[in-house]
């Protein structure tokens, strides 16, 4: 009687195991048939300070041949999945947080240094004899160092003192950030497969085992003068490691564009303060290079997974926006010229919907004279603030006269990191949204324009997106 209890017990508990099996994501069947695998799906919450931007379609660029240049915008009919994109542009604040991250990464490594602190020992020191000063130590054992002492020599490292002014700064030459990506789009690609079989479908050719695949890849190092090189190098394929790129970015950013910018003005006070300075906190960062921008994106990726523990696999990385993605988010909901609904730039009492310049030479008539702080005109439909004016902003585009005729119509985009080597003409990057210094016909969602992928500018700055992971599909009605 006790075996047949047994028996059935087990059979019981078999068959509630395989039963939460089946609801848990395995294979189930009713009698016999297929009936799929299950899964608990997730519901992405809103990433801090992110609007999601539903999934939709426009006519990007525009019919109308712009009046100042003569430039004919390229127009197509295109798609984009839903993405979340940041409400605002990329304050001065959260860029510090950055680059003080990477001063702090520094100091960390210096302090395991024995050339600041570490486990270096003290000289001992001998007498004319050649014996130990101190006979009562135990001399296989190292010196205790003040690590008080340690920690200071290693902070002071970061910093340098201006020969003239003697004024302490960090010396930005130190603060570069290393990072990899590894491309999932290159490994993806048919002919780059590492079994040579795999690399072409057609069965009318013979498949060569011992076809040599080229594959070009971008590495960095840092040489014994701290000077940064970047290069593509080329090689035959050989490994998944083919397609892990590396990146090393100094991420200081180029505070003097506000006098290299504009010769002969009186910019001294924003080149010393607007970075640094507290009271411009909340406006956005300027002076950061197309480099710079892509190296706080995979930063702030990184920031972000170390605290999510298994959950971090299904959270998609941080990146600049495409330009189509940029001119969708940009029109709203109901696909505007500009990002608000009603006419014009300004309303009937005069009060302006952007930081542009809005008159010749009278950069104030909107109530700022440089940038703005960030948000404190309206958001447009989707909810996000200075998409026209305030500052520019890089994407991940690479710039062409084509545009959006030489892409695909879902989800377009071009993409090309230019290696220092490569001409310059290879390292336009397409900007979106026109800037405080800017007149109405460049703050329109469809305007283009570009700047070099190394040059940081006093009017152009940035914003993070995320794909959204399994948006819910519904039926038109």
């Amino acid at each position: 009687m006790k075996k047949i209890l047994i028996v059935i017990c087990l059979v019981l508990v078999a068959a509630a195991v395989a039963s939460c099996f089946s609801s848990r994501g395995g294979s189930s069947a009713s009698g016999g048939e297929v009936t799929g695998v299950g899964g608990t799906s997730m519901a992405e919450p809103a990433p801090y300070g992110m609007v999601l931007v539903k999934r939709g379609s426009l006519k990007m660029g525009t019919d109308k041949t712009d009046s100042l240049w003569g430039k004919d915008v390229p127009t197509r009919d295109i798609s984009v999945d839903a993405f979340w994109m940041d409400e605002k542009e990329v304050t001065n604040s959260m860029y510090r947080q950055f680059v003080y991250w990477v001063r702090d990464s520094i100091i960390r490594e210096r302090l395991a240094d024995p050339a600041y602190g570490g486990d270096e020992t003290y000289k001992i020191e001998e007498d004319k004899n050649g014996d130990p000063v101190t006979p009562h130590l135990n001399w296989n054992k190292p010196l205790p160092r003040n690590p008080d002492e340690d920690q200071q020599r290693a902070i002071e490292s970061v910093y340098i003192t201006h020969p003239v002014t003697g004024e302490r700064m960090l010396d930005a030459s130190q603060l570069n950030y290393r990072y990899e990506v590894f491309d999932y789009v290159m490994a993806a690609k048919r002919k780059y497969r590492l079994n040579p079989s795999e690399r072409n479908l057609n069965t009318d050719f013979e498949t060569d085992p011992n076809e040599v695949v080229m594959i070009s890849k971008d590495t960095a190092y840092v040489d014994d003068e701290g000077l940064i090189h970047r290069e593509t190098i080329t090689r035959p394929l050989s490994s998944m490691w083919d397609f892990v790129n590396t990146y090393i970015v100094n991420v200081y950013p180029d505070t003097t564009c506000w006098i290299n910018d504009f010769q002969n003005a009186e910019n001294e006070v924003y080149m010393r303060l607007y970075f640094t300075h507290s009271n411009y906190n909340d406006y956005p960062v300027v002076g950061v290079n197309w480099e710079q921008a892509n190296a706080f994106c995979n930063w702030r990726t990184d920031f972000l997974i170390k605290g999510l523990g298994s959950q971090a696999k299904f959270i998609q990385r941080y990146r600049l926006p495409t330009e189509a993605e940029w001119e969708f988010a940009a029109r709203g909901k109901e696909g505007n010229e500009l990002p608000w609904q009603q006419d014009g730039v300004a309303s009937d009492k005069g009060c302006y919907y952007a930081n542009f310049k809005p008159d010749r030479g009278n950069y104030t008539k909107d109530g700022n004279l440089i940038t703005s702080k960030t948000g404190i005109y309206s958001a447009n439909s989707n909810g996000l603030y200075d998409m026209a004016g305030n500052v520019a902003e890089w994407t991940s585009t690479v710039f062409t006269e084509a545009g959006v005729l030489s892409m695909s119509d879902m989800n377009p985009t071009l993409t090309y990191n230019a290696a220092k080597e490569d001409p310059y003409a290879l390292k336009k990057k397409s900007v979106r949204g026109g800037s405080w210094k800017d007149p109405e016909s460049f703050i329109k969602s469809a305007w283009r324009s570009y700047e070099y992928q190394n040059v940081g500018r006093s009017f152009i700055g940035f914003r993070c997106v995320r794909s959204q992971v399994g948006t819910a599909s519904r039926a038109k009605k």
